[in-house]
């Protein structure tokens, strides 16, 4: 389905995760990273398109997300000759595009690679919302950069390092056990996992050494 101008109706995807890194997924079976995106089909609204594209590319569902924003008007590349099948050539153009951003409410192992029988991509990580744009195909970083530009004034705020220091102050005049649990927040734990604070941490908060040697 192309508009008037040849550009087929799209959509693209700035998933975040809580600390406003995005999900960066590299294509399958090559060496470029993308963010998720897909065309809109026949009747779809653009909203209707994200959601069925989330599922497909990165097997999220509505209730894993929370949308933020989206861009106001389409954000337009063109796709060079070498790109486009011969068939659709002096037919096809490129692509017009608007963009979501969307919160993860779920939890990282929501995301499935395969949740169709063809997958987009093969790898993905969490990524600086400012993602290096020299691993993007040349014709599309114009409009990545557009994106995340518009995008950006909607990112959450979170000031989790204020929030420490605050009270971290608080705590060293009252408990200084409350001060390891403080730091312990700031570290992300595999499932199971324990923190384990630096005996000199320990002996300058003013508790005892903590003993390695388990009783048998």
């Amino acid at each position: 389905m192309l508009d008037r101008e040849g550009f087929r109706p799209n959509v693209g995807i700035v998933l975040l995760n809580h600390k406003n890194q995005v999900f960066w997924g590299k294509r399958i079976r090559t060496h470029s990273w993308q963010f998720p995106q897909g065309g809109i089909d026949r009747g779809e609204s653009p909203e209707q398109a994200m959601f069925r594209e989330l599922h497909e590319e990165v097997g999220l569902l509505p209730e894993h997300v929370r949308v933020v924003a989206r861009t106001r008007d389409w954000l337009r590349y063109e796709v060079p000759d070498r790109f486009i099948r011969r068939d659709a050539r002096g037919h096809y153009k490129g692509q017009k595009q608007i963009w979501y951003l969307l919160q993860l409410t779920g939890h990282d192992w929501d995301l499935n690679l395969r949740a169709t029988n063809h997958p987009e991509f093969d790898a993905w990580r969490w990524n600086d919302y400012w993602v290096p744009l020299d691993v993007v195909v040349e014709f599309k970083r114009g409009v990545y950069e557009m994106a995340l530009t518009e995008l950006a004034r909607y990112l959450p705020r979170h000031d989790h390092r204020n929030r420490y220091l605050r009270s971290s102050m608080r705590t060293r005049e009252n408990d200084p056990h409350d001060l390891r649990h403080e730091v312990a927040q700031q570290f992300e734990l595999p499932p199971g996992g324990s923190f384990e604070p630096d005996p000199q941490t320990n002996e300058r908060l003013g508790a005892a050494p903590h003993s390695n040697h388990a009783s048998s």
